[in-house]
């Protein structure tokens, strides 16, 4: 349901087109590594995914589930709640290793938040927190990197330009991008894993950035 929802509410606010890597795969039990920049993207990344065949398990903040509807939407689909700063933190990891041993596919945002930027523009992903690499050793499941970007058209900025930015994409309609990379598995110490899903992770999202036509992306290829 949840799936079904973000696609319509998307086509709703945006023009989404969505690119896959040749040797893209989503194989049973694979963590999809997605960059966080606005509230607006995770449900772009699940009617992305949904246009592909694929409905993840999702790890999203926890204050999530206290929200009518969807908080009763995502507990009864199996999605995953975080509660960031928390050494609860640690069970969301229980539990995506258990979707990811069942053959789900998860879904992890391993920045672990949002950018402070208050603008509207694209930018490479921040720092990877560890929790994706602690996953991935846990579970030796392979990593798909999953960049967006647009979605900062949609809604960027204070809690007001938020809304407002998303009340006014229903008119405004601006074009959305997700590109899916290559699967890689991770191997090195946890430093390592991290650095390497997060230069993965910058790849797509620049190609991502570079259908929109977004500076960020076609200076860093230039």
């Amino acid at each position: 349901m949840l799936s079904r929802i973000a696609d319509v509410l998307v086509s709703a606010v945006g023009r989404l087109s969505v690119t896959t890597d040749p040797g893209a795969d989503f194989a049973p039990g694979s963590i999809l590594a997605a960059n966080h920049t606005s509230i607006s993207d995770p449900a772009i990344v699940i009617a992305a995914m949904r246009r592909l065949g694929v409905e993840p398990v999702v790890m999203a903040a926890a204050g999530l589930w206290r929200v009518p509807l969807l908080g009763r939407a995502l507990a009864s689909e199996g999605h995953i709640p975080v509660i960031r700063g928390d050494r609860r933190a640690a069970d969301a990891l229980d539990a995506a290793a258990e979707a990811l041993d069942r053959g789900r596919l998860v879904l992890i945002y391993a920045e672990g938040g949002l950018p402070r930027r208050r603008d509207a523009a694209e930018a490479a992903p921040g720092n990877f927190r560890s929790g994706l690499a602690r996953l991935a050793e846990r579970t030796s499941a392979p990593i798909v990197p999953v960049g967006q970007a647009g979605a900062r058209r949609v809604s960027s900025g204070s809690a007001v330009k938020q809304l407002a930015g998303l009340s006014t994409a229903l008119l405004r309609r601006p074009d959305l991008h997700v590109h899916v990379g290559a699967p890689l598995a991770l191997t090195g110490d946890r430093a390592i894993r991290t650095a390497r899903a997060r230069t993965a992770v910058t790849t797509a999202w620049r190609t991502a950035a570079s259908h929109l036509g977004e500076p960020a992306a076609l200076a860093a290829t230039a």
